[in-house]
């Protein structure tokens, strides 16, 4: 077996043991299951999408240009959802230079909130696209209090599909029915209704 060989099967299992690891940690990202309303109108710091390709494919092809437009996609979705829900999202241009050293703010210990305190934002959102084949892949979305660092929205979804509509159909998901549900109950949902084609991994 070849050197190069070698390399990309370690490269598939270490991603498979990690993909491991999210499954168990995925149901805990909820802070509980209940969150309190949030504060309307504030000022927030959005710190973009990131891409975790554990697949495969991924080993072996890399980067994918039309992945990379799905993440600027969700990236233009939640943006505008936020404006429509009365936020007011800070541009990031006084972070871009620490931000862009930064390889996923999903997963940065902590680093998220000192960026948007930086910024004086009331809360921050990071999101973060994780792929195990083409079939399954899942998306997160965390909202956290600046000042506490407590986490007042967080939700995994599963979706099926490496498509543009089952990709914003895991978002919209997320954000209609989690961050900005009409009602608490609502916002402790942890299971998609039949026929959405996403599976809700926290609530």
């Amino acid at each position: 077996m070849s050197d190069n060989c070698r390399r990309i099967i370690l490269t598939v299992m270490s991603r498979a043991i990690l993909m491991s690891l999210w499954l168990v940690i995925a149901p805990m990202t909820a802070n509980g299951g209940s969150y309190k309303p949030l504060e309307p109108g504030p000022d927030l710091a959005y710190l973009g999408f990131s891409f975790v390709d554990l697949s495969t494919e991924g080993a072996y092809n890399g980067v994918r240009a039309d992945e990379t437009g799905r993440l600027r996609m969700l990236e233009e979705t939640l943006r505008e959802r936020f404006a429509q829900e009365g936020y007011t999202v800070l541009s990031n241009d006084p972070i871009a230079a620490k931000l862009a050293t930064v390889s996923n703010p999903a997963r940065c210990y902590d680093c998220e909130i000192r960026l948007a305190d930086r910024l004086g934002a009331r809360y921050v959102v990071v999101g973060e696209v994780r792929k195990v084949s083409n079939l399954v892949l899942s998306i997160s979305l965390v909202m956290r209090d600046v000042e506490t660092g407590d986490r007042v929205r967080a939700l995994a979804v599963d979706i099926r599909g490496n498509t543009d509509q089952s990709w914003l159909r895991g978002m919209d998901y997320i954000l209609k029915n989690h961050f900005f549900s009409n009602s608490e109950e609502s916002a402790r949902r942890s299971h998609c209704p039949p026929g959405s084609g996403c599976t809700c991994s926290a609530g």
